[in-house]
């Protein structure tokens, strides 16, 4: 059951008064006026104006983290209707908005090659019709005859796998295709750097295919393909209890929603510190003039590098700025120790657990 909203206590607000000079408005998600699709400019304005200058961090071109998909269910029954998602990292948020369906998708990391890699992202989904156009598209495979729309998953992906690269004459084609689409038909200003982290993005999964896992980089390592960890196939085919795909490729009703977002310009790329002082107040400030509220925060596993830097209250207090309701709820990742599907026990723990947190006690005192 979806709880009914409730406003921030009163020490919460006291927090945001003191950390923004004025208390946080609080809106509910039916009085938002979130633009229900951005222009071409606009999007990329926004992308511009949110954004800081690019860190350094180790980069990975697919999620490292295991069952996170497994809080879907208890997700969407807690999560209020129609609220903003926020996130980090790469291809895992598309899965939880495909289950979450909010109104707009903001998706900030500190390196500017996530922001390449989700453009990248953007034009697979806007030039796809399917799922299976869209592995294709990816991968540079030729689509497997017998897939249609009410093939599973685990077929999709089996079926890929099984099938061979395409030439280097169709990968070309492919990144003309796309780089087409994102410079003359969106008309992106995209800097000589932007266009050659796209391609570099692209190319990496031309190489390592569906069994590129966590070590996959853009130096092409022998280490990226499967290397211990959770490949791109193994993220696709999680499923519920009920057997039912629980990624955004688990069936073309949640591949729709994401690509539906994308082609409205609604899920917005930002290069942005956690800590920092500009990306997530901004977004913070974006979301209180277009009376929106955050919904969920994807926080993936940052918050240990945060706490381990001492910059954990610079992030709760950017946070506290931002418009929330007590179902505002951050999602975070955790380690254990694993027995992946097909390799025994892991060498090194990856993200295997993930947890649901109301934002509002978490905030109540930044410096704890």
């Amino acid at each position: 059951m979806i709880r009914s909203r409730r406003r921030l206590g009163p020490c919460v607000l006291i927090l945001a008064l003191a950390v923004n000079g004025a208390a946080t408005q609080v809106p509910g998600p039916a009085t938002t006026d979130v633009p229900s699709r951005l222009t071409d400019q606009e999007f990329w304005r926004l992308i511009d104006d949110l954004s800081e200058q690019d860190g350094q961090f180790g980069g990975n071109l697919i999620s490292n983290e295991l069952a996170f998909a497994q809080v879907i269910p208890d997700l969407v029954a807690r999560a209020m209707p129609g609220g903003v998602y926020l996130g980090v990292g790469p291809e895992q948020n598309f899965t939880y908005v495909a289950a979450l369906k909010p109104r707009i998708a903001f998706i900030t990391d500190i390196r500017r090659e996530n922001l390449q890699l989700h453009l990248l992202y953007k034009a697979l989904f806007e030039l796809s019709a399917d799922r299976a156009d869209f592995v294709s598209r990816l991968f540079t495979k030729k689509r497997p005859a017998g897939l249609t729309s009410t093939s599973s998953v685990s077929d999709l992906m089996g079926a890929f796998w099984t099938t061979a690269s395409s030439d280097e004459a169709a990968f070309s084609a492919n990144l003309n295709v796309i780089i087409d689409l994102l410079t003359r038909t969106h008309a992106w200003p995209l800097s000589a750097e932007d266009l050659d982290g796209i391609a570099r993005a692209y190319r990496a999964f031309y190489w390592y295919g569906p069994s590129m896992g966590p070590a996959a980089s853009l130096s092409l390592n022998t280490a990226g393909v499967g290397g211990g960890g959770p490949t791109f196939r193994d993220l696709m085919v999680e499923a519920d209890a009920s057997g039912h795909g629980l990624s955004f490729l688990g069936s073309e009703e949640r591949f729709a929603v994401v690509k539906d977002l994308q082609s409205r310009n609604l899920v917005v790329p930002v290069v942005g510190n956690f800590s920092g002082t500009k990306a997530l107040r901004a977004i913070g400030g974006y979301l209180k003039n277009h009376r929106a509220t955050v919904g969920v925060f994807y926080l993936s596993n940052v918050e240990n590098y945060l706490r381990r830097d001492g910059s954990w209250p610079d992030f709760c207090a950017n946070v506290a700025t931002m418009p929330l309701e007590e179902l505002s709820v951050f999602v975070r990742v955790r380690y254990t120790s694993v027995t992946l599907y097909r390799s025994g026990v892991l060498d090194s723990p990856f993200p295997s657990a993930a947890s649901i947190v109301p934002i509002a006690g978490e905030i109540e005192n930044c410096g704890g």
